[in-house]
């Protein structure tokens, strides 16, 4: 019993370790690395990763995948700019509503959340397969995203707008005290609310936790409408950054948000993970993506770490449950 209790917390430690020697070894290749300004390069670039992936954490604690988070990254953006930027047009009436801040962002963020909210339906409803139904909606949401831009970036959204992802507040950059906000959120709900604990029953025995009386249905509905809603935020996050809606914008963002969940302790099986885990994945994949970067390796070498990283991360998962 002690060596289990022992062997498992040497487990919940290694991300952590990893982290640490990885930041060692970039410090001592780079003198940029350890700099104020670099620590908040690095915190501001993952505060997207790490909103979009405490929704995928939901998702994979009930043993549920979501790929469709990097499309719904897009289209939400792309529908909040066109709101700010646009209105909306009633041609039958020669009327334009336009939309305030508020509104725009109210707007992007209920496209996240209806999106997420079919993934979970369409799931629930015919019990297809999660990675079938968000591939489909990856592809789905990337063409209304093309449609609604017709190919090109819609720019020029205004200070206010720009304040989400470029602001600072209280000497800290805005987009970090929305992602604190969130992930205080996500702690909360699973650890302190029915809804966290029927999600881990879920993901640990779906049949069990059915016949014990959980509408399993409705909390999968519910969980993947708030990784819509996540990828929505996101969605604005980046939008607001570049101060423009890119129809391209998101490519591979939930192979990130997977990485993150993965490298972060949140079994792939299931039932077993936390958020902060996913928090601590998401650091390191930022401070690996950052000392890349520094140390001025190829982007394809780039790409063939990132890879590298997951698959060992997956190995130590299915080694774990060994």
């Amino acid at each position: 019993m002690i060596a289990t209790a022992t062997n498992q917390k040497l487990n919940n430690l290694r991300p952590l370790i990893a982290l640490l020697i990885m930041c060692l070894a970039i410090s001592l290749l780079s003198d940029k690395f350890l700099t104020v300004n670099n620590g908040w390069n690095i915190l501001r670039q993952i505060s997207v990763n790490i909103c979009i992936s405490v929704g995928m954490t939901l998702v994979i604690l009930t043993r549920g995948i979501d790929l469709s988070v990097g499309s719904i990254l897009a289209f939400a953006g792309a529908i909040g700019a066109g709101l700010l930027k646009f209105g909306i047009d009633l041609p039958s009436q020669n009327i334009n509503i336009g939309f305030t801040l508020l509104g725009g962002i109210l707007g992007a963020l209920a496209v996240g959340g209806f999106l997420g909210w079919f993934n979970g339906l369409t799931i629930t409803r015919f019990k297809a397969p999660a990675f079938v139904v968000t591939l489909a909606m990856l592809t789905m949401a990337r063409g209304f995203t093309m449609l609604y831009t017709e190919g090109f970036p819609i720019n020029g959204l205004g200070e206010k707008f720009g304040y989400i992802g470029t602001g600072w507040f209280l000497g800290v950059p805005f987009p970090v005290w929305i992602t604190l906000v969130v992930v205080l959120i996500a702690v909360f709900i699973t650890n302190k609310t029915p809804l966290g604990r029927y999600i881990y029953a879920i993901g640990g025995n779906e049949n069990a936790a059915h016949l014990s009386g959980i509408n399993t249905k409705r909390v999968k509905m519910i969980v993947y409408t708030i990784s819509g809603i996540t990828a929505a935020l996101g969605g604005l996050m980046v939008t607001s950054r570049l101060d423009s809606a890119q129809p391209n914008a998101g490519l591979s963002y939930e192979l990130d948000a997977i990485a993150a969940v993965v490298i972060g302790g949140t079994s792939l099986s299931g039932g077993k993970g936390s958020i902060w885990g996913t928090v601590l994945g998401a650091v390191i994949i930022g401070v690996l993506n950052n000392g890349l970067v520094l140390l001025n390796v190829s982007p394809f070498w780039q790409q063939v770490v990132k890879g590298a990283v997951i698959l060992l991360a997956v190995i130590m998962d299915k080694t774990n449950k060994e």
